[in-house]
């Protein structure tokens, strides 16, 4: 049977089968299209026109031509295109053109992870390989052993690193890396989607940082940046980068067919609107794709959900000796292993990978037939992303999306044109956040001198420099701000997070191994990281054991279980400045600075598929003070409300407000906080909290100020087409005080969007 024909059947069994058509909600092909080409540039090397024929490519897509010419001129671009369009030769061909044209030229490619690094690195040097050309590409990261680190740094024309690797070990030692600072010709951004929020606010500064060092340097490196589609390429490219740049938006790769099926488990408990777990249903589809031989990939969340499908799947082949037809793929498997993994997928020995989003990314696995989502992934992007894993060589593919009892994931089963008919996500980042301005501040003072008159990027610094001179950490002298202190400040500083006092999180499952896996921000760690917590580091789950706040330690062991925990804070917020305001509907957002003061008082363990509380307890923890940007909004209470039916409605409307909000700002659901307070301090009315979770603000709140009354219908259009009875967690939350509360909740909802409240 071909690939073509295997599928179909596959269709026709979701279609015809009782088991599974009455769960089939929508069904959507999305046609292919041609390729459009483009002759190679004349200028284009002898030799690289050589290797490209080795991989039988005997013309460019229409997007690899243009920004070679971009290129060429010396103009910064950004590249949109979808999974397996040919991205990297964007990127290859005038590096690598301008390496042959002058030996001395340098390029530096940054990916956001080691694997990814690892992918890239074996592609570049078949392609190097087969020009027949000296050219010499290195990864340089953690893993880097000591005695090849000398070379890189010397003679490596290509060095391939992550963001993190450049902020800590190379920038602030650039005497030792003068060959490449003084010839980088160009700065490689693969990925570019994934730098957004905290991460992408401290890249920003770190590539400001780059360009700072490449100035002392006498060198202008143009960025080239490649991305998954998002709404915003060439803004957060900008952003990210300071610098100028070019949009290619028109791919001209090809594209196969793509047959959507929109997949929604059964009702099990009408009341409450819990449906039968979605690894289940994925395994009985799954189970379907396998026996008809369609090779596929599963996206599960977590490493919990990865294993429990690996498990269930290999049920297929328990008969078979030494069988390794089916697959996990998740983060904590060793690289050699996940190097076996990826092989197996190109050469079609593995039939079925189960993996978490660690596959997300550009790692080749070849041409894959089917993909099913386990939920929904948290973006347009993130799913963009995992469709495009399937048919990647212009082949048909089948893509699953599996819905979970979930808000997002049912409104998404129910309009299907919010996944395939808008475009992904707009990524933002806030480089002006004064806690990361200042701690990068403090690097680039340690790696060169500020003058009396230098800017950093496009900050205005004096103030800060004559700030940081009064805590003794610089120094003035006639004409120059110095570095003073004994102090590495690279080393103090995560990208991964807005503030210096974090705590580190030890694994001490093998007490003569103990190891630091991760960090996290004082504030987030109140509720993430309290003892008995559940904590996930690289798709594996570890248990707190004990949290030493004075010391900002946690002492963490692996576990396996199938709950996750949820800590509930005890809120005051206190207005600090009112920036912005704005009337509508039935009352008036304002936006601005505040201050929150949190007490975490209890966890709730909840388990994974149907979300029940199945148990509790105390959290004893000191307060912790924020501050964050906001936006809020105030109305007057309703008639014929009273102060604990109006308390229990706002709690609903929150649940169902902060469940949408990625919807309006793409963000992860801890990046942002909704609090209801029936009576505000700063006004003493019923006012909606929505801020930002880290502290300064990331921007977040700020694009939601603006987009209030959308978020009121879209919360309240879904509480209104939810099909439980009295409130659920697709809906209002799983809280007890809001269940019997969804029409309640529902008209407060449109009521504040300014419309009928007597529409339930």
């Amino acid at each position: 049977m071909t690939k073509k024909n295997a599928i179909h059947e596959v269709l026709e069994k979701l279609r015809t089968d009782p088991s599974f058509s009455s769960n089939v909600i929508h069904y959507r092909t999305i046609e292919g299209k041609e390729a459009v080409y483009a002759d190679f540039p004349d200028k284009l090397h002898p030799s690289i026109i050589k290797a490209l024929a080795s991989k039988g490519i005997q013309q460019l897509y229409s997007h690899q031509r243009e920004a070679f010419e971009l290129a060429a001129s010396r103009k910064s671009f950004t590249a949109v295109t979808p999974t397996a369009s040919g991205k990297s030769l964007c990127y290859h061909l005038p590096v690598l053109q301008s390496i042959l044209e002058d030996e001395a030229s340098r390029a530096i490619y940054l990916f956001p992870t080691k694997a990814l690094a690892q992918d890239q690195l074996a592609d570049l040097h078949e392609l190097i390989e087969a020009s027949g050309e000296s050219i010499l590409s290195y990864t340089y990261d953690g893993d880097t052993a000591p005695g090849l680190r000398s070379k890189v740094r010397k003679s490596g024309h290509i060095v391939l690193t992550n963001p993190d690797m450049l902020h800590s070990g190379i920038l602030p030692h650039h005497t030792k890396w003068v060959s490449l600072f003084e010839n980088l010709k160009y700065i490689i951004i693969d990925e570019l989607h994934t730098y957004k929020g905290v991460f992408g606010s401290h890249v920003a500064h770190v590539l400001r940082r780059l360009k700072r060092i490449c100035q002392y340097y006498g060198s202008d490196p143009v960025f080239i940046c490649t991305s998954a589609t998002i709404a915003n390429p060439q803004e957060l490219a900008e952003s990210l980068t300071n610098t100028d740049m070019q949009l290619i938006a028109n791919n001209g790769a090809p594209a196969g067919k793509k047959h959507f099926v929109f997949y929604n488990p059964p009702v099990v408990h009408p009341t409450f609107g819990i449906r039968r777990s979605a690894v289940l249903e994925v395994r009985d589809v799954a189970s379907l794709l396998y026996r008809e031989g369609v090779q596929t990939i599963i996206f599960a969340k977590s490493r919990v959900r990865v294993e429990m499908l690996v498990t269930y799947m290999k049920e297929l082949t328990k008969k078979k000796l030494f069988d390794n037809t089916v697959m996990g793929y998740r983060g904590g498997y060793l690289p050699s292993e996940r190097r076996k993994i990826e092989k197996g997928l190109r050469e079609g020995d593995i039939r079925t990978v189960v993996s978490t989003n660690a596959l997300e990314l550009g790692i080749d696995i070849g041409q894959l037939q089917a993909c099913i989502m386990t939920g929904y992934p948290g973006n347009i992007a993130s799913a963009f992303q995992q469709a495009g894993r399937a048919g990647r060589r212009q082949e048909e593919a089948l893509i699953i999306y599996v819905a979970q009892s979930l808000a997002l994931d049912q409104y998404i089963i129910e309009h299907p044109d919010y996944l395939l008919g808008q475009s992904p996500e707009e990524a933002r980042i806030h480089p002006d956040n004064m806690f990361i301005l200042m701690d990068h501040l403090k690097c680039a003072s340690f790696e060169l001198p500020f003058t009396m008159t230098e800017t950093y990027g496009e900050f205005e610094v004096q103030e800060l420099l004559a700030f940081l001179e009064g805590e003794g950490i610089l120094v003035k002298t006639t004409d120059k701000w110095h570095w003073m202190t004994d102090s590495f400040p690279a080393s103090e500083i995560s990208l991964r997070s807005a503030s210096q006092e974090n705590v580190v999180i030890i694994d001490k499952t093998h007490p003569k191994e103990t190891t630091v896996i991760g960090e996290m921000d004082r504030f987030s760690a109140m509720t993430l990281l309290h003892e008995e917590a559940i904590y996930m580091h690289q798709g594996t789950q570890f248990q707190v054991e004990m949290l030493d706040w004075e010391e900002k330690k946690a002492y963490v062991t692996e576990v396996d279980v199938d709950y996750f925990t949820d800590a509930n804070l005890a809120v005051e917020l206190k207005v600090m400045s009112e920036d912005d305001l704005r009337h509508f509907g039935g009352g008036e957002a304002a936006y601005g600075d505040i201050a929150v003061l949190a007490i975490p008082t209890i966890f709730k363990k909840i388990r994974f598929d149907s979300h029940d509380n199945i148990g509790s307890g105390p959290i004893s923890l000191p307060s912790e003070e924020l501050h964050t940007s906001s936006t809020w909004f105030s109305f007057d209470i309703p008639d014929g409300w009273t102060g604990a039916g109006l308390t229990d409605a706002m709690t609903g409307a929150a649940y169902a407000i902060q469940s949408f909000i990625p919807l309006f700002v793409r963000c992860d659901r801890t990046d942002i906080h909704v609090v209801p307070q029936v009576k505000a301090v700063h006004s003493g009315k019923p006012t909606i909290f929505i801020y930002d979770s880290y502290p300064g603000g990331i921007g977040l709140s700020e694009k939601i100020f603006d987009r209030w009354d959308d978020l009121f219908q879209q919360a309240a259009d879904h509480v209104a087409s939810c099909r439980c009875e009295a409130g659920c967690p697709v809906c209002i939350g799983a809280q007890e005080a809001g269940m019997g509360m969804k029409r309640d909740v529902g008209s407060l909802l449109q009521t504040l969007a300014g419309g009928n409240s007597d529409v339930l």
